[in-house]
């Protein structure tokens, strides 16, 4: 991998109060990136610091090899999406997006050809004489990156440009900018704390708490293989039963409400250690058995405590024996599978190839 960013060691203080905490990082050239995490957790600190808005309190930061200690933004091969995108509102689209242009040396005829083709590329083809101010929010924020795109970044940021739209749009624009990535080939970083979107537009992504990276890797590692309990429960849905491992060679265990168990290595995020445990598992790992179907290896007997209809979906609350907590399993509904009632009974099927274990 060809690092386009490279940060070592990096730590932002305000104060007592430590933003960032001792973080160092890759990032490639022509990759999608994403920071992901909750509120407060340092990933915008990162991205302004990356911007050069902030600067860190220790550390390195090279972009393409150069040292972007004392370099200001405006100096910095990188442009920036934020999240309220920054529409000039008395401006028509063509003089928004063209504004980066300004002091350019380029003649009228060239700045002007070089925005008809930024719109064109953010599908605002023909907008360029629009009010801005009577643009949707789709069409603001795809203004918003024609203005960042046509500068020609070496380092696309986005600081949670998609959460101000509706559910459906938003959905849209992901995969939007996904396609725009590809296109331009340039280094995207984003900053979201929405899971789903950063496992659907990334490369890989940093996952972090209170300053520090919990873990850095590929959307599926993630999602199925979490290096803690704590990312495993941040990225999506994931049930946790008690566990206590017998042989820690072996990796043999006794899970709550499923019973013995062995694992491979890669399914220990950390070295086992004999003793008390938890294993962790996704709703869509586990399958509710209906009437008809056959028996399978694994097994496990519960009650529906509850249940969310979502039409392709249906999600179970069940309760398994010795567990105290229920357990979530999604089912899709299929043509001939019921929909269950509350307080019925479920045969509970898994894999053990679908458990994490958690020994710290």
């Amino acid at each position: 991998m060809t690092a386009l960013i490279d940060l070592k060691n990096v730590n932002k203080y305000y104060g007592d109060y430590h933003a960032l905490r001792d973080v160092s990082l890759e990032i490639a050239q022509g990759e999608f990136f994403s920071l992901l995490g909750p509120s407060g957790c340092g990933k915008t600190t990162l991205l302004r610091t990356i911007a050069g808005f902030e600067d860190p309190s220790d550390g390195t930061l090279h972009i393409a090899g150069a040292d972007m200690n004392g370099v200001p933004a405006n100096a910095r091969p990188t442009n920036m999406v934020f999240q309220s995108y920054a529409i000039f509102p008395h401006l028509t689209v063509a003089e928004n997006v063209g504004f980066g242009l300004r002091k350019s040396p380029s003649s009228k005829t060239d700045k002007m050809k070089s925005v008809e083709e930024a719109l064109e590329m953010v599908g605002l083809k023909g907008f360029g004489g629009r009010a801005a101010h009577a643009l949707s929010g789709g069409q603001r924020q795809r203004v918003a990156l024609a203005r960042a795109l046509i500068l020609k970044p070496k380092v696309l940021l986005l600081d949670e440009p998609l959460s101000a739209l509706d559910k459906k749009l938003r959905e849209q624009m992901q995969s939007e900018l996904r396609r725009l990535q590809r296109q331009v080939g340039i280094t995207f970083i984003l900053v979201t704390h929405d899971q789903e979107e950063a496992l659907i537009m990334s490369d890989r992504v940093a996952v972090m708490f209170e300053g520090e990276i919990a873990q850095l890797a590929d959307p599926q590692t993630l999602y199925k293989r979490p290096l803690s309990r704590k990312v495993g429960d941040f990225i999506g849905v994931m049930n946790f039963l008690p566990a206590a491992v017998r042989n820690a060679t072996a990796i043999e265990l006794d899970v709550a409400g499923l019973g013995p168990v062995t694992i491979a290595p890669d399914q220990a995020p950390s070295t086992a250690k004999t003793g008390p445990a938890e294993v962790g598992i996704r709703p869509e790992m586990m399958s509710i058995l209906f009437e008809g179907e056959p028996d399978r290896e694994t097994i496990a007997e519960g009650i529906i405590k509850d249940r969310a209809y979502y039409g392709d979906m249906t999600y179970y609350d069940v309760h398994l024996k010795n567990v105290d907590q229920p357990i979530t399993i999604s089912m899709k509904n299929i043509i001939g599978r019921p929909v269950l009632d509350i307080g019925d009974t479920a045969r509970v099927s898994w894999d053990a190839r679908s458990l994490v274990l958690f020994s710290d």
